[in-house]
């Protein structure tokens, strides 16, 4: 087992930590369960076999877990895991000390799995090539590369008892879990995928209006905002509103999970569970609020910023917080809908759907109540029938002899509460006072102390002189526009000049 801990942490660098923090036993049949599959994959992903190898031996990979000592030394010499497949003896006896429903759960996954892959490899060799024709296409290749894996984390669940059974038959939810994150990935993985000649956005969606003749070709949708930024826009033509409205599509129908997702998480009971599987999930929501209408996507891999996935780690550990992340981000991209989209109304029904989801879960009327908001006439009734119950405890209580908290000490306590807000404020708004005032003095003094020892103009001054000069010169230039992204590209380059002009005067300077 020491060797497959080895094995873990060479082969992932995202799941073996997670994987780590799972409850007892769990966790050690999760990464048996992991490694079974990654020796899977590092078969399928080997360009160097020959398919008449490659092919049986994914068909039949499952029944080599039932002999012990099998190990395969024919994968490539390049390929990454490759030394996972020549030390797999070491997985099979792990496996062999698992339970028998655990044996069952991996076995039957890794079956359909290798048959899935080795049907989409025969595709691939094809004249055709690998190609997705519909969107129904896509989900079945998105199910036996991950809703597979969802359903047997499920059966895990409930085999190691550390969720109830009815987890483990959670068929259609474990599949939806899976495709959530899969569609995220092949999204986001777009110009990667064109780099290396893969393709797996369903033609259903690209070729539907005849403007692409490829996959690949939907890059020509999106153009630099200048020469060498890095940064692109969709262009202003027929193929730049065909390339938005595919995006916007394939989009949609990752989204489509979302409530399903939400749906699974909701049932789970133990907390090292749920963090394993939400934590992933709001990586996704977040991810795919970022791609929304991004151009950059087609050109490059778009990813969440590291602070950013932290705090979602740490605000994703119970179903309710989950739901508003997932309402949170639904009701950024409705903000950021435009009409002109084919798939507007979709769109609209559809992070309306998520918003429902967390209205019937965990309604915000109760919300309301806790922030005093009389306007809602749901937080009124809310908040009288909890004052008309706590009216009724007290009551008993003090009939009981018991001593309680009057309700003028309750309008006390409220009223501290609202004082200790107002000083914070003060005291917030003191430091802030109280640091600018030392700025301006040690402005002062170091202006002071310049002009005292040079009789040249002090570097600050000409910074700012410089930066209105080049500034006002770029105003007159149009290089300013209606794009902030652009405008903050040009005051860059203008403090960058002024910067330059400013060294080159001190030189000058101090040469002499």
């Amino acid at each position: 087992m020491r060797e497959c801990w080895k094995f873990l942490d060479m082969t992932s660098r995202s799941f073996a930590a997670v994987i780590k923090e799972l409850k007892g036993e769990l966790s050690r049949v999760i990464c048996i369960f992991y490694l079974v599959l990654r020796g899977l994959d590092t078969i399928e992903d080997d360009m160097t076999l020959d398919p008449k190898v490659k092919v049986p031996l994914l068909v039949d990979f499952h029944k080599k877990l039932k002999d012990p000592g099998w190990t395969f030394s024919g994968s490539g010499p390049n390929e990454k895991d490759r030394q996972l497949l020549v030390e797999f003896d070491k997985v099979i006896a792990e496996y062999e000390l698992l339970n028998d429903g655990c044996r069952y759960v991996i076995a039957d996954i890794c079956a359909r799995m290798g048959a899935g892959m080795a049907s989409y490899i025969e595709l691939g060799d094809s004249p055709q090539g690998l190609t997705m024709e519909t969107f129904g296409d896509y989900d079945l290749y998105c199910h036996f590369v991950a809703g597979l894996v969802g359903e047997g984390l499920s059966g895990l669940f409930a085999e190691t008892h550390i969720e109830r059974p009815e987890i483990g038959m959670q068929l259609t939810l474990s599949n939806h879990m899976g495709l959530f994150l899969q569609k995220t990935n092949i999204i986001r993985d777009y110009a990667e995928d064109v780099a290396e000649g893969r393709s797996f956005w369903p033609k259903q969606c690209w070729g539907a209006n005849g403007v692409f003749a490829r996959q690949a070709d939907i890059q020509r949708g999106v153009v630099e905002t200048r020469p060498g930024s890095g940064k692109w826009k969709w262009a202003d033509n027929a193929e730049g509103r065909e390339a938005r409205r595919i995006l916007s599509e394939m989009l949609l129908d990752a989204v489509n999970h979302a409530t399903n997702s939400l749906e699974y998480m909701i049932l789970l009971r133990d907390q090292s569970v749920f963090n394993f599987c939400a934590t992933p999930q709001v990586m996704a929501i977040a991810t795919l609020a970022l791609m929304f209408d991004n151009p950059n996507v087609l050109k490059k891999n778009v990813k969440i910023r590291k602070s950013l996935a932290v705090r979602l780690i740490l605000f994703a550990i119970n179903p309710r917080d989950v739901a508003f992340i997932f309402r949170d981000y639904a009701r950024d991209i409705h903000s950021r809908l435009f009409v002109q989209d084919p798939n507007y109304i979709r769109w609209c029904a559809e992070v309306g759907r998520i918003e429902a989801w967390c209205e019937g879960h965990f309604p915000s009327y109760v919300m309301t109540a806790a922030k005093k908001n009389k306007g809602d006439v749901r937080s009124h009734m809310f908040e009288r029938w909890v004052l008309d119950n706590e009216r009724a405890v007290r009551n008993v209580r003090i009939s009981r002899g018991e001593k309680v908290l009057q309700p003028t000490a309750v309008d006390t306590l409220l009223k501290n509460r609202a004082e200790n807000k107002q000083m914070v404020l003060i005291t917030f708004l003191m430091i802030v006072s109280i640091t600018a005032f030392v700025t301006l003095i040690a402005l002062l003094c170091w202006l002071g102390v310049w002009y005292y020892l040079e009789d040249e103009t002090d570097p600050l001054t000409l910074l700012v002189y410089n930066a209105w000069k080049f500034g006002w010169q770029a105003w007159r230039d149009g290089e300013f526009g209606l794009h902030p992204v652009d405008n903050l590209w040009v005051m860059k380059s203008v403090v960058v000049k002024a910067g330059t002009a400013v060294s080159q005067r001190m030189d000058r300077t101090w040469s002499n």
